[in-house]
């Protein structure tokens, strides 16, 4: 056996990283042949004691320090979905021969593709990076959005918008303003120097997420249908080139690893290096890549995000049945001193890896020449189905790279409904006291509208671009954004996401049918008609039965739901571990939190509905039914921080007729404007409409309190599904009503449109000046 060189200057033998990887200029396929007793640090990488062991048995010997860096990052939660894989498969199980009607690229890709019409698609995706948002908020949520772009270029697409969910923790909090301010800059300078317009999304506060905040970035990109491109390995010596920017130590063991374990509570913070991004070199990744493409010039790109290299050549040869073989010292490095295992795990960003023909190769280089982008052809795609890495001549990779890749370890994790779920669902907030003079409504309305997830997020949105790019027809605080896609037509796609963790917590399995009904609902209420959906499940530790359960129960209800509304999801992300301290109480993990994003259509943009009205004298027509259902509301949790009881009944027939009489409203010119009813209720929907572009209005409920049998107070706060507002012409008044009648919708006339109050009858009335002032002031209050 070779002796040891002497170790690197920034070598710490204290530091797993560092010490499965000290030896790796040595550590040879043929050493770890011949010293199979050689310990190795596999437990601080993150393997339990049998994945180390499989790994043997796979290898037929120990790893080397190489190998063992990539096995780890690449069977990591994040990377490998060990804990949810199986149940990701109920996905599959619900798809029908109707919903691939308009699919063109499914799961298992970098993301989605959907025919549009016309020639056009558009695939879209989200993803997470809530751990490394908690430790490095700004980097960790620029590189979020820097990562989901990627993998739109990498399907061939131009990227056109971004939308972000938030979730931080309470807003009163010492801490939230840290993640807050590092979030949303991160957010909105990473998108706005990208040229990306942000057109939608969320911002929640909710002490479930203190340690936790969930960052969700979602993209968009547009393609006609000869340019789509997957991502394998493929053609034996055909080269394998690394391009963007140079490898450098940031994000070593970061999004992989750290996304892959708790934070304990009460335990040091942990701190890895959070990749750091640079998004005027994604700029100019993205016009070379798609010149690269558009030259006919590469077999398949694949961007580099979470493990980087080891997930790159593995993916990429697993996809194409090949083998490959990589001279990792032709890998550009920012940092000379990093060791072969570090640059295998190296996270940084803006980098891609492309395999292109050797006939093509010099036309390749000429045009990331052109973009002044640092190539380096570092291997070539080998018949021998293996994947063999050498770092100065010597061996230190040699695996199949199906086991790296798509090989790790699948887990059937025991689940178990929560010991403390039926007393959840039985501490009811029907039972809660509730105000009944009209002076009391009028209060607890005011402390409603001006709470901190009702509010106007202006003070978030306002740092974003929306409308960079001139294809914006619609953004936030409309119900969903619409992105024009072809400027002759003026075909386009809407796209709304939505979730609501405290319905999640209740019943998860509800929760999920009901993220992806508000979802649907959104993107029906602009006109457009929903076609897919992508998601991102943010769930506690798989390890803890009580998050696991909640995960598989919301799975199947997602799976069911979109079965019968007959939309396929086409991909997303699965966060775990979003869990602090001891594992089965009920606030050890946060809300469980399915993001649902849906993807609509649109003949003509011109023809969206927003979702305020801007004349006086028009017919308010409330479409929908309401009940007493204040469980999980936000007057619940605003008026007596309660969460308890069942979330709202979910009626996806009902969702389905109503978006039909929306989207017929809408494509007709019907509807003057429209908004969904979802948090907040009757009252939330009102006020949005009416401080949305100044125009009050005078409403009367008599009718829908007789009608459904319920009070006042729960008539303005119920949170029933499957409700929307439209504002028509009084002279058109009846067209919207039959259409209602056509599909089995209930509707009632509930009030005008006009003046500078909302006006509700037996209340006093809410001027909207002090309406605006509420909803305005509550977040720059806290955070400036």
């Amino acid at each position: 056996m070779t002796a040891p060189a002497p170790l690197s200057e920034h070598h710490d033998p204290h530091d797993p990283l560092d010490a499965a990887d000290a030896r790796s200029d040595i550590d040879t396929v043929e050493d770890a042949v011949t010293t199979p007793a050689q310990e190795q640090p596999f437990a601080a990488l993150g393997l339990k004691d049998d994945e180390y062991a499989r790994i043997r048995e796979i290898l037929g010997r120990r790893p080397t320090n190489a190998e063992l860096a990539m096995y780890s990052v690449m069977w990591s939660e994040h990377c490998s979905y060990k804990s949810s894989k199986i149940h990701l498969k109920t996905f599959g199980d619900h798809i029908t021969p109707a919903m691939t009607e308009h699919l063109l690229v499914g799961m298992g890709e970098n993301a989605g593709v959907v025919d549009i019409g016309d020639g056009w698609a558009v695939t879209f995706k989200v993803e997470s990076h809530n751990h490394p948002s908690y430790v490095e908020p700004h980097q960790g949520a620029a590189t979020g959005v820097g990562g989901i772009v990627r993998d739109i270029i990498a399907m061939g697409a131009r990227p056109v918008a971004v939308m972000d969910q938030l979730r931080f923790g309470a807003i009163d909090h010492p801490d939230t303003a840290r993640v807050v301010h590092g979030v949303v800059s991160g957010v909105g300078g990473y998108g706005n120097s990208l040229g990306l317009p942000n057109i939608g999304g969320e911002t929640v506060f909710d002490a479930a997420y203190q340690t936790n905040p969930l960052v969700n970035a979602l993209a968009v990109g547009v393609l006609r249908h000869e340019d789509i491109h997957l991502a394998s390995a493929t053609g034996t010596g055909n080269k394998v080139v690394l391009f963007g920017a140079r490898t450098g130590g940031d994000g070593i063991g970061g999004a992989s690893i750290l996304a892959s374990e708790t934070f304990e509570e009460g335990g040091p913070v942990k701190r890895p290096s959070v990749q750091v991004g640079d998004p005027f070199m994604e700029k100019v990744l993205i016009e070379c890549c798609l010149e690269l493409f558009h030259g006919g010039v590469v077999e398949g790109i694949q961007d580099l995000g979470a493990a980087g290299i080891s997930c790159a050549t593995s993916e990429l040869a697993s996809n194409g049945g090949s083998g490959m073989h990589v001279d990792l010292e032709n890998v550009l490095l920012r940092d000379p001193t990093l060791n072969a295992g570090e640059i295998l795990m190296s996270e940084s960003q803006e980098r891609m890896m492309a395999v292109v023909t050797p006939e093509n190769l010099e036309a390749f280089l000429a045009i990331t020449a052109k973009w002044d982008v640092e190539t380096a052809v570092i291997g070539e795609v080998t018949g021998d189905g293996r994947l063999t890495i050498d770092h100065h001549g010597r061996r230190i990779v040699d695996v199949d790279p199906v086991t790296v890749a798509h090989g790790g370890p699948t887990y059937d994790r025991p689940f178990a409904r929560p010991d403390w779920q039926d007393a959840l669902q039985a501490d009811r907030a029907e039972d809660l006291a509730r105000p009944a003079s009209p002076e009391e409504i009028g209060a607890a309305l005011r402390a409603l509208v001006a709470s901190p997830n009702l509010a106007s997020s202006h003070w978030v949105t306002d740092q974003y671009d929306r409308y960079v790019g001139g294809q914006t027809a619609l953004a936030m605080p409309d119900d969903a954004g619409v992105l024009r896609v072809d400027e002759t037509t003026h075909r386009g796609v809407a796209i709304a996401t939505d979730a609501n963790g405290r319905y999640t917590k209740l019943d998860p399995r509800t929760g999920a049918r009901l993220a992806l009904a508000e979802a649907y609902r959104n993107v029906a209420t602009v006109g457009a008609r929903p076609l897919a959906v992508t998601d991102c499940l943010n769930f506690g530790s798989p390890e803890d039965p009580g998050p696991m359960w909640q995960l598989v129960e919301a799975i199947h209800g997602l799976a069911e739901a979109c079965e019968t509304l007959g939309v396929p999801v086409t991909g997303g992300n699965v966060s775990l571990y979003n869990s602090t301290g001891e594992a089965g109480r009920i606030d050890s993990a946060i809300h469980p939190t399915p993001v649902v994003g849906v993807l609509g259509v649109m003949d003509d943009v011109t023809a969206r509905t927003p979702s305020g009205w801007h004349e006086a004298g028009q017919s308010v027509v409330l479409l929908g039914a309401t009940r007493e259902e204040l469980s999980g509301s936000a007057w619940a949790q605003v008026a007596h921080d309660h969460l308890g009881g069942m979330p709202p009944q979910v009626d996806l027939e009902a969702e389905r007729a109503l978006a039909e009489v929306l989207i017929g409203a809408g494509t007709s010119g019907l509807a003057a404007a429209a908004h969904d009813l979802s948090e907040g209720g009757l009252v939330q929907a009102l006020v949005e409409s009416t401080t949305r572009f100044g125009v009050g209005a005078q409403v009367d409920l008599a009718d829908v309190l007789a009608r459904d049998g319920i009070d006042l107070f729960t008539a303005l706060v119920s949170e029933s599904q499957a409700r929307a507002l439209v504002a028509v012409e009084g002279a058109r008044e009846s067209e919207l009503l039959d259409l209602a009648r056509e599909h089995g919708v209930p509707a009632l006339v509930i009030g005008t449109t006009g003046g500078e109050d909302l006006s509700i009858a037996s209340l006093a009335a809410l001027p909207l000046a002090e309406l605006r002032s509420l909803r305005e002031g509550t977040l720059p209050q806290h955070f400036g």
